[in-house]
């Protein structure tokens, strides 16, 4: 007889793998574990502020998916900046570096930084705006239909960002983040089933998670291709900035299906999540039992009312030596 597959609960609870470590947050906390170059984990705690927690009018269906996604990009950047440090790796600076921080003093550091999120913008623009729009004007020679020039414009987002990922995994510093990628949602998964977070535990989970970030990508794709339809046919100048404009939308609407995916797992979940699945055999590879472990710290940081902080194993042993510690003091022997 065929055993039914237990259930697993909705947690709620989110994650973001970095270099070495994860972030978990759940509804109060967030929660940073990181294996330092020493082989210890340091995990750092702070309570999970939200918009949404504070005014109902945030809390609104499409609403509550646009400021958490701008929420998520803010702590993302955090996270990696957080990381960073924690890491414990200190950088040697370059002459370069050096020479300008000379003579233009550390503000240059921040005019650097604003420059390269400048570039970033702009090549992401380049790359998921105006190139599909140019292969989508091409296609429009051929067809007057809408919804083909939708297609094209879509499908031609996912190529570029199939190949962008390919690319990406192919660094071995990225391959590590993916593992832990990886970790993030094993552990997530085990804690949803009710099972022990133990390393051998977790390990046995897969690795795929329907509320991935990537999936999330994935949904927006689909999505913008159905809204399009609507300013297709607007010359690139135009359907360029209106891309941008729709975007919050598109966002709105993907959130509130992440959501529900998350909930359920009937049919059309299961035909719609696929894709994004799929493209998660990319951005996530098998982790090794050490970045667990370090996965299932930061969970279990981010929910101390399910996993109340041990104690110090050592905590008694301290207080033995400071009994003896007095004892010699009254008998004369301490020093």
């Amino acid at each position: 007889m065929r055993r039914k597959r237990k259930l697993r609960h909705y947690s709620g609870i989110g994650g973001q793998a970095v270099l070495e470590g994860v972030m978990m947050k759940s509804k109060k906390y967030v929660a940073l574990s990181v294996r330092q170059v020493n082989g210890n984990i340091v995990t750092e705690v702070e309570d999970s502020k939200t918009i949404a927690s504070k005014h109902k009018f945030f809390r609104i269906p499409i609403i509550r998916g646009i400021v958490g996604f701008v929420e998520s990009l803010i702590l993302s950047t955090k996270t990696l900046s957080k990381s960073a440090e924690m890491l414990g790796i200190e950088e040697e600076e370059s002459k370069f570096e050096k020479w300008l921080r000379e003579k233009f003093g550390k503000s240059i550091a921040y005019v650097a930084s604003a420059i390269g999120i400048v570039l970033g913008v702009a090549v992401s623009v380049g790359l998921f705006f105006v190139i599909p729009a140019v292969i989508s004007d091409f296609v429009a020679r051929y067809t007057d239909l809408r919804i083909i020039k939708s297609l094209v414009d879509g499908f031609s987002k996912i190529i570029i960002f199939l190949c962008y990922l390919a690319v990406v995994s192919l660094i071995p510093d990225m391959k590590r983040v993916f593992q832990y990628h990886g970790a993030e949602h094993k552990s997530i998964f085990c804690h949803e089933a009710e099972i022990e977070l133990t390393p051998e535990n977790v390990k046995k989970q897969c690795r795929f998670h329907p509320r991935c970030g990537t999936s999330f990508l994935f949904i927006l794709m689909i999505i913008g291709i159905l809204v399009s339809v609507i300013y297709i046919e607007t010359p690139i100048y135009v359907r360029i900035p209106l891309k941008i404009l729709f975007l919050p939308l598109v966002v709105g609407i993907g959130y509130e299906f992440i959501r529900y995916a998350g909930k359920h797992n009937n049919l059309f979940v299961k035909i719609v999540s696929a894709p994004g699945l799929w493209i998660q055999r990319l951005t996530t590879k098998e982790p090794d039992l050490k970045q667990i472990e370090v996965a299932i710290a930061s969970l279990k940081a981010a929910l101390p009312d399910i996993y109340p902080p041990e104690e110090k194993e050592n905590a008694s042993e301290e207080a033995q030596a400071e009994i003896i510690s007095e004892e010699e003091k009254n008998d004369g022997t301490g020093i």
